[in-house]
């Protein structure tokens, strides 16, 4: 069996570890555009092949699946879905593991997400507007934000999947700072409308969101467009440095297990999850009338005002979320593919193991930004030692050079992942693990070391239980996902009403 990945970082080469395991002991190609380490070896190791190419072109891939003859493309990045990968491939005949460019809207057009779940009226969503340009969301604000609560407090987003970028979160609660609150917000959103003009294949740009809080997590699930199972909860843990502080990154590290669910996330929580991503797939099916086989996943958020909410779609694995569930998986990722490629995924034997399983990140100094700061630094690891310390190294945004040397390209290096019976215990495995990890030209680098930690899981734990017991006082008295205002003149209007006479009125 022939079987070829698409990407670079430490996602893809958990993937393709995953995949070279299986009984079926395929070879394994790869299309990157630049040639991370840990895939290359694997590449060689299977008698397979690597191929420098660029990994959103439909063309360029459908070019090396066909020299190579695969009998599958499992795509791991979002944008070759974004760009059409997987269309292009299956109207020529190759099967893929992968979101249509259709299909992967959800996770493009934040603003087609939003839309869709109002439209369907699904659960876990938030109210929101989209604008084309800065000057819209500035004179939305002006005329809304002193009299509209959800306008107070918002979440300013760029509109299409930007990285992790651009993020703004402000809560405006304070009488006396609410002038310099305003001037950030409408600040910011030039800086939105600047950066998004990168992306044209979306005509929103701004988007933003009611602010809500939480524990955050990822559901990640296998679907064949019939059926959708769920990989057991990851959290991520996004700011640079030790609780939750500083920029957001994508991502630092992640926890999962060492059941389905997480130390702050019940079984019933998990269960609303899954039906909650199993909506949002039914619906974008019903939009696009295409099948939606492959991967999809629900950033969600545990929130006083809908318990279960999503806050991004994802058309494909997380990274680092990926690294947890792959390795907790017990069942073979070929046969499961095969198994989505022939839309028989619910007669699969899916199982995952019961471990508890850290991941931790390593990044050079200059990440987030300038990533100029942070690439072309030399790194060292000694990757024997960190087996025999029961951990795996997984390379992310470092190259290998012609002479042999690898060097990073200005994003987290690489990632190290452990499991053991418990969180506490797997990220001292981590520790010890990254110190075998040196930069040779002296260059910085950091990482999280709070990540699976019985403090940081404790905090979660009780931002957790205080949602919890807000949202479910509110199911109880039959108001949960209700929202209210007071306009002056007005009196108490429904702003959840009015969005959604507003996305009925847009159509189709």
């Amino acid at each position: 069996m022939r079987i070829l990945g698409v990407g670079n970082a430490a996602r893809e080469h958990a993937i393709a570890e995953k995949l070279s395991m299986s009984r079926h002991e395929p070879k394994i190609y790869w299309v990157g555009d630049y040639l991370n380490p840990g895939i290359d070896k694997i590449c060689k190791s299977t008698k397979g092949d690597y191929a420098l190419a660029d990994p959103t072109s439909p063309t360029k891939v459908l070019e090396w699946a066909t020299k190579w003859r695969v009998d599958f493309v499992f795509i791991g990045p979002e944008e070759p879905n974004f760009h059409g990968v997987p269309d292009v491939l299956r109207k020529n005949g190759v099967p893929c593991i992968g979101a249509t460019r259709s299909a992967s809207m959800i996770e493009m057009s934040k603003a087609a997400l939003r839309r869709l779940q109002w439209k369907h009226d699904l659960r876990g969503k938030l109210l929101f507007k989209t604008f084309a340009t800065a000057e819209q969301a500035r004179e939305t604000l002006e005329k809304y934000s002193d009299t509209l609560t959800w306008m107070q407090n918002v979440a300013l987003k760029p509109a299409r999947q930007a990285g992790g970028r651009g993020v703004k979160v402000i809560d405006d609660r304070q009488l006396y700072l609410h002038d310099e609150k305003q001037k950030f917000k409408t600040s910011h959103f030039g800086w939105l409308e600047n950066y998004m003009k990168s992306y044209s294949d979306i005509e929103d740009k701004i988007l933003i969101e009611e602010n809500v809080w939480g524990p955050e997590y990822t559901l990640q699930c296998f679907t064949d467009g019939r059926n959708v199972i769920g990989m057991p909860l990851v959290q991520d843990n996004k700011n640079a440095h030790e609780f939750d502080i500083g920029t957001e990154t994508g991502g630092m590290g992640s926890i999962s297990g060492p059941k389905k669910t997480l130390p702050f996330i019940t079984e019933e929580e998990y269960q609303e999850s899954l039906e909650i991503v199993k909506g949002i797939v039914r619906a974008i099916q019903a939009t696009t009338g295409e099948d939606y086989m492959g991967i999809v996943a629900g950033q969600m958020m545990l929130t006083e005002v809908e318990g279960p909410t999503i806050i991004e779609m994802y058309s494909r694995l997380g990274d680092p979320e990926a690294l947890n569930v792959l390795a907790m998986l017990d069942s073979d990722l070929v046969d499961i593919c095969l198994a989505i490629l022939s839309r028989n995924l619910k007669e699969s034997d899916v199982k995952f193991n019961q471990k508890a399983t850290v991941v931790k990140a390593l990044a050079p100094k200059g990440y987030p930004a300038p990533r100029n700061l942070a690439t072309g630094h030399p790194i060292l690891a000694d990757e024997d030692q960190i087996l025999k310390n029961d951990a795996r190294l997984f390379w992310a945004s470092a190259q290998r050079m012609e002479d042999g040397e690898i060097v990073t390209l200005g994003s987290r290096a690489l990632e190290i992942l452990a499991q053991a019976r418990d969180h506490p215990s797997a990220s001292a495995i981590v520790e010890r693990a990254i110190s075998q990890v040196k930069f040779k030209d002296g260059w910085g680098a950091f990482h999280r070391s709070d990540i699976g930690t019985a403090e940081l899981i404790e905090r979660r734990t009780e931002l957790a239980s205080r949602a919890r017991n807000l949202y479910r006082q509110r199911r109880a008295k039959g108001t949960l996902s209700r929202r209210r205002d007071w306009l002056p003149k007005v009196g108490i209007i429904d702003p959840a009403k009015t969005l959604r006479e507003e996305i009925a009125g847009l159509g189709d």
